[in-house]
């Protein structure tokens, strides 16, 4: 009997020993229970605070906003223009900047095509990005950009690189068009003598680096951004080829969009403003940047208000610019977000908001 009673001892010790403690988050013990199932993309938990929603149907001020592209607000017949400056009126936009994406007789079509509606729009150009390798490239491309100015454009942009390069299509590494290519130095300094400002998106958010997994920082609606793993420049270095490039035109005029995809470090961002004059930033489609470090923000952009401007990125539903309005304009908490993360209101005081919506644009950008 007293060895039978060992052995059922034994093999009680051998399996507490085999089952893992019970896991505990924050001094709760987790269990077992029906979320389990519930993927990650799927949980939109419902909040329970009470807390005051402002509505701000239209902007305190009126403003120039310098981030938007023809295909994201799915502009094709000028009656959906029509609609859009609808749209502009009730939500207080007076300027829409709209990035083509275009040279030729591309962009000499979207020309026509906003035209009717006079000062509502401003188009800016892209660069001929074709046979890059040839050796009349650089002329080449400056003189199709001079005749983007004189057909209408009054700016460049948005040109981008997340680590591949510029130009259109694929070329090994070593032959690709990153912002400090000396191929691109007459068009910088072309930019410069027709007083063209230039947009440019250089890098993209970090977490676009890192492994996707569960440590990741964005959502998975962000995953097919990710950069990890692919022949592409860092991080790092990206920033790198954009600081080369600004030393180097310092007569041009350079607006990082995203807040240069520095948002999430603006300690580092002041440091480039600080260090570069001819560099400045939009705020398009970084609200959950601001937004998360509302206080933080609200200083930089009051230190900044200068050097930053206003800009959207994300189409043209009345919605989303009311919730920039409110973003910036209210003392609001805990606003859902556009990738999980809850938003805090920035309250800007008045002058800032002038700076930011409209002013800097009216000084930046060309207007004649």
């Amino acid at each position: 009997m007293e060895s039978a009673r060992l052995a059922l001892f034994f093999v009680a010790v051998t399996l507490t020993a085999q089952t893992p403690a019970p896991q505990r988050k924050f001094g709760v013990q987790v269990q077992p229970g029906p979320m389990d199932s519930i993927l990650l993309k799927d949980y939109a938990p419902a909040s329970s605070l009470v807390v005051p929603e402002t509505q701000v149907d239209k902007a305190r001020f009126p403003v120039i906003d310098v981030h938007t592209h023809t295909f994201q607000a799915d502009i094709r017949t000028p009656q959906d223009v029509a609609a859009w400056v609808k749209t502009m009126d009730e939500v207080g936009i007076e300027t829409s900047i709209v990035f083509t994406g275009a040279t030729g007789e591309a962009f000499d079509r979207q020309v026509e095509l906003y035209k009717p509606f006079g000062k509502r729009f401003q188009l800016w150009c892209s660069f001929d990005s074709s046979n890059i390798d040839a050796p009349d490239y650089s002329e080449r491309a400056a003189k199709e950009l001079e005749r983007c100015f004189r057909a209408g454009a009054r700016g460049v942009g948005e040109l981008t690189d997340k680590g591949s390069g510029m130009q259109r299509g694929s070329l090994p590494p070593g032959k690709r068009l990153h912002p400090d290519d000396p191929r691109l130095d007459a068009l910088w300094r072309k930019c410069a003598e027709l007083n063209l400002p230039v947009n440019l998106h250089i890098a993209d958010h970090p977490s676009c680096w890192k492994p996707l997994g569960p440590d990741q920082e964005r959502t998975p609606d962000f995953q097919h951004f990710n950069l990890h793993g692919k022949d592409v420049l860092s991080y790092e270095e990206l920033i790198e080829r954009r600081n080369r490039m600004l030393e180097k035109h310092p007569k041009t005029t350079f607006i990082a969009c995203h807040l240069s995809n520095q948002g999430h470090d603006l300690a580092a961002l002041a440091q480039s403003l600080d260090r570069y004059p001819n560099l400045f930033v939009d705020i398009s489609a970084r609200d959950y940047e601001v937004g998360r470090q509302p206080r933080n923000a609200a200083k930089f952009l009051s230190r900044y208000k200068d050097r930053v401007l206003f800009g959207t990125d994300m189409g043209r539903a009345p919605s989303m610019y009311r919730g920039w309005w409110r973003l910036l304009e209210t003392a609001d908490e805990y606003m859902p977000g556009r990738i999980w993360w809850m938003y805090y209101g920035l309250e800007l005081p008045p002058d800032v908001l002038r700076s930011l919506y409209r002013e800097n644009a009216r000084r930046l950008l060309n207007w004649n």
